[in-house]
């Protein structure tokens, strides 16, 4: 098997970056990658993301789960479980860890719901290594309002006390699994933060 690896956290964290970064590193010492983002990566993914951009629509939170379950379960399938099993390296922007925090601790949810959707969609599968993307929420924000790219602008619409829960949620993931998580400080320059997680990646690879 290869190695699954996922980046998490709120939003204007800079996991786009971190997953470019680490990414190039990665196919610069010759190893096979495979970057994806969620949703995406797949038919109905990239329809979801481009839908999700698109409109203004209010989704009920049970719908805002079911949709992201459904695009993770056909990129596990699809894309991610063929790609470890032929040994490469597979680093997702975003899996279930965020469905748990922005639909469970962020819009409410049971979490056993949340729970029970995630394992169909994953099928059971849980990423080796997972970096929590974690800084200061005001600064965060001000910076993913500020991309000029034409996002998802649902979450960031939300008022502070959500983003208080979903950063809060995260936070509690990563020191219930210290084993699999590592917590990056955003507030260092993104070149420090990546050394951090190329260490904790290349120790996983046996360098």
């Amino acid at each position: 098997m290869g190695l699954f690896i996922t980046f998490e956290g709120g939003e204007g964290t800079g996991k786009t970056t971190h997953v470019e970064l680490l990414v190039g590193r990665l196919r610069a010492e010759g190893h096979d990658v495979v970057a994806l983002r969620e949703p995406g990566g797949t038919p109905l993914g990239d329809y979801l993301r481009d839908w999700l951009k698109a409109t203004d629509v209010r989704l009920s939170p049970e719908a805002e789960l079911l949709l992201f379950a459904a695009a993770r379960a056909e990129l596990v399938r699809q894309v991610v479980r063929p790609a470890l099993e032929s040994g490469r390296v597979v680093v997702l922007d975003r899996y279930a860890d965020s469905t748990v925090v922005y639909q469970g601790y962020g819009r409410g949810l049971p979490m056993r719901d949340v729970r029970a959707a995630n394992r169909i969609a994953t099928g059971g599968l849980v990423p080796d290594l997972t970096f929590l993307l974690d800084g200061p929420i005001e600064t965060t924000l001000r910076r993913a309002k500020g991309r000029p790219d034409a996002g998802d602008r649902r979450f960031e619409a939300e008022d502070a006390s959500f983003h208080r829960r979903v950063q809060a949620g995260f936070r509690r993931l990563a020191k219930g699994d210290p084993e699999r998580w590592t917590v990056v400080d955003t507030t260092s320059p993104a070149g420090v933060a990546h050394e951090a997680v190329w260490r904790r990646v290349l120790g996983a690879l046996g360098g």
